[in-house]
């Protein structure tokens, strides 16, 4: 931990010792009841949102739509933050540390498969090619659960201590090829630096593989980092009945597929953290008696540590390079050059000084999942400041996992009663952080 990250702790700390306390047990409860009461809005929010999905920087009417609810809270809201984002501040009557909330709000090019009444029949333009439009991975969800939060911690505004920033953020699932966009933009534009910065930021994520109810958090590295790999091997091209008169680039990138699989299994320690490397496309060759000039790879490149992630890009760029020259020929090695998301880290004294709050949302302990490969951009937000990323479960209780469709499937749902349940995680975390909460 830095010394301002420490600074930022132990200042809050001596703070809630100073500082005239207001009953916890009572905001707590009067925190339930306000959640019980907007839970009918945080439904009528989800469904128009999952009606009504856009995708990456291209969210305007799920901007306005949101807008349009924080407004009516009578908080200062600012749009056009990032092409799309909104930003909203609460400013509490008590004095306060300034702590900020994010949620995603883009969808994804899926065709939705599940019958609701509420179901997507959005259609739009993704990659050139004609798309159905999906909240596929709950961040319809996540805004309202924002929006809810942001209605029950504006009706305790008297009690409130310190200022809330509420982020709604486009682009998570990546900007279109060729623009700016989600936090890393947003950061760029100034969402900390404008109005009051904040100390710390807290987020969460639905995810279908746990049961409505359950909450998980890991200290540290909480999701991977994300890197784009592109190979392109170069050949020289011939004839297919006579190869020994050119280089074969399929060849060549065979053998870098399964050399560069070694890089986990035999060139890194990944007794430490896990590291990943896959291969996902690739292209080369016209017809079936010609070797090709050259074929290019794609892939995607994970870690949960940063400076295992380092290494895992020097290892494939060595291992791949050195494949093609023992062949004769080169390989091009970039990465990053599509997209490229830093290790989502859960800061250790945040995490360990929210726990009894997070227990008690829970109503149980609070699970530690095992190592998430996903990558995720509130990753850019906890560079900045100590950030705490939470996992809620979103499937219905008594559905086998086996059984349930995953984030990003077609037939993904989730059970809205993880809505509530994040608006109590969300505003707890608030009141807890802003009271000092100790571990």
């Amino acid at each position: 931990m830095t010394a301002t990250r420490r600074s930022v702790l132990l200042a809050w700390a001596l703070f809630a010792v100073a500082a005239p306390q207001v009953d916890a047990a009572d905001l707590h409860a009067e925190i339930d009841r306000l959640t019980a009461q907007v839970e009918p809005q945080l439904i009528k929010n989800r469904r128009y949102l999952h009606q009504h999905p856009e995708l990456s920087n291209r969210e305007f009417e799920t901007a306005k739509y949101v807008a349009a609810k924080l407004k009516a809270l009578g908080l200062e809201v600012q749009t056009g933050v990032a092409h799309t984002g909104v930003v909203a501040v609460l400013k509490g009557g008590k004095p306060g540390p300034v702590v900020a909330l994010r949620a995603d709000m883009d969808a994804l090019p899926v065709a939705e498969e599940v019958d609701l009444p509420f179901a997507s029949k959005a259609r739009s333009s993704y990659d050139g090619k004609d798309v159905g439009v999906m909240h596929a991975c709950g961040h319809d969800a996540h805004t309202s659960i924002l929006l809810g939060t942001a209605e029950v911690l504006a009706q305790l505004k008297p009690q409130l201590a310190g200022t809330v920033k509420f982020i709604f953020q486009p682009a998570e699932e990546s900007p279109p090829a060729g623009e700016e966009g989600g936090a890393q933009l947003m950061l760029k534009e100034g969402v900390f630096e404008k109005g009051p910065k904040p100390e710390v930021i807290f987020g969460l994520h639905v995810f279908a593989q746990w049961e409505v109810g359950e909450l998980l958090v890991k200290e540290g590295g909480a999701m991977a980092s994300a890197d784009s790999l592109d190979i392109l091997v170069r050949g020289k091209q011939t004839h297919g009945a006579a190869p020994w008169q050119g280089i074969d680039p399929i060849v060549v990138a065979s053998q870098i597929v399964l050399g560069l699989q070694t890089v986990a299994s035999r060139q890194m320690n990944i007794g430490k953290e896990p590291v990943i490397v896959t291969i996902g496309k690739i292209d080369g060759g016209v017809r079936n008696n010609i070797i090709p000039d050259q074929v290019m790879m794609k892939g995607t490149l994970r870690a949960l540590d940063d400076g295992m992630r380092a290494e895992l890009h020097q290892r494939v760029i060595r291992t791949a390079q050195k494949i093609a020259e023992a062949a004769g020929t080169t390989a091009e090695v970039t990465i990053g050059a599509e997209s490229s998301y830093p290790v989502t880290v859960n800061d250790p004294a945040l995490v360990a000084r929210m726990r009894p709050t997070l227990a008690r949302v829970a109503a149980g302990p609070v699970q530690t999942p095992d190592a998430m490969l996903g990558a995720e951009d509130f990753s850019y937000f906890a560079q900045q400041v100590p950030g705490l990323f939470v996992f809620l479960g979103a499937r219905p209780k008594g559905e086998a996992k086996e059984k349930f469709a995953a984030n990003h499937s077609p037939r993904f749902h989730l059970d809205e009663a993880v809505l509530p349940m994040g608006v109590r995680t969300l505003a707890n975390l608030v009141v807890d952080y802003a009271a000092g909460a100790q571990p």
